[in-house]
């Protein structure tokens, strides 16, 4: 069965033990200017606070409920889409979704061309911009932990219960009994989106506020588009032939020079 996470937005103090156990698992560096920044920096910034070494990150946003100023915290990483588009739009596999829920990427068959990058509808991939051999970087999800039955490292440190590991279905009837039992905004973020993604969230604050995309589609974004990019290779064989056939051609007829 397909796992998943649900983030219970409330619960979380902004404490950053996710963080930190992200970057500890996955071997990520250290970057002392951007661990200087505060959650309400991070949720300023055009790229959610996420970098290539920097997985999740927690972004603080004040609001207004009920007449009255309230922080909230929410932990952003990739969604890991059911169907997700940045697979959908890879011709080198270098995406792959995993049975078990994770969009897992493999620099070693990537080639550069960021098509996933633009695909990806919630703007969560980074690209190694100051690396010679650089890469596509984004949260993988554990999946080693996850084929092992073993909750992913951020939810095994989470000290509140805010993100929470589980089969995604149960975990979408929890976040459903939640919102009635809590009077939270009545939509669980990830059910629909795109398709629907592993990671779902619900809130007593509206999403948008949040800088969530409430306005994705519901439905898949590979049903846009998966006929044009499964022609791709053939396309590019097609014009590989096409130019050598000229190159040959135009040798031929050369006239040899006096």
């Amino acid at each position: 069965m397909a796992k998943g996470v649900l983030v219970d937005i409330p619960k979380c103090i902004g404490c950053e033990s996710c963080s930190v156990a992200c970057k500890l698992w996955n071997e990520l560096e250290w970057d002392p200017q951007e661990k200087s920044k505060t959650a309400t920096d991070r949720a300023k910034e055009p790229n959610n606070g996420l970098w290539p070494e920097e997985w999740t990150s927690i972004n603080r946003y004040d609001l207004q409920k009920d007449g009255s100023s309230v922080g909230r915290y929410v932990k952003t990483q990739c969604f890991h889409c059911e169907d997700p588009a940045c697979v959908s739009s890879c011709f080198s596999k270098a995406f792959q979704k995993l049975p078990e829920g994770p969009v897992i990427y493999d620099q070693k068959l990537c080639v550069g061309c960021r098509y996933c990058m633009m695909a990806c509808p919630f703007d969560i991939l980074r690209y190694e911009w100051k690396k010679a051999i650089p890469g596509v970087r984004k949260c993988q999800m554990c999946p080693t932990r996850v084929a092992n039955n073993m909750e992913t490292a951020c939810t095994s440190v989470c000290p509140t219960g805010a993100i929470t590991f589980g089969d995604r279905d149960q975990l979408l009837a929890e976040a459903k009994k939640r919102i009635r039992e809590n009077g939270y905004v009545d939509r669980v973020f990830g059910e629909k989106e795109a398709g629907g993604t592993s990671w779902l969230y619900i809130s007593d604050t509206p999403f948008e506020q949040m800088r969530f995309r409430t306005d994705v589609t519901t439905k898949p974004l590979p049903s846009y588009t998966e006929g044009y990019m499964k022609a791709t290779p053939f396309v590019g064989v097609g014009w590989a032939a096409i130019l050598a056939g000229l190159y040959i051609f135009n040798n031929k007829n050369k006239e040899p020079l006096d």
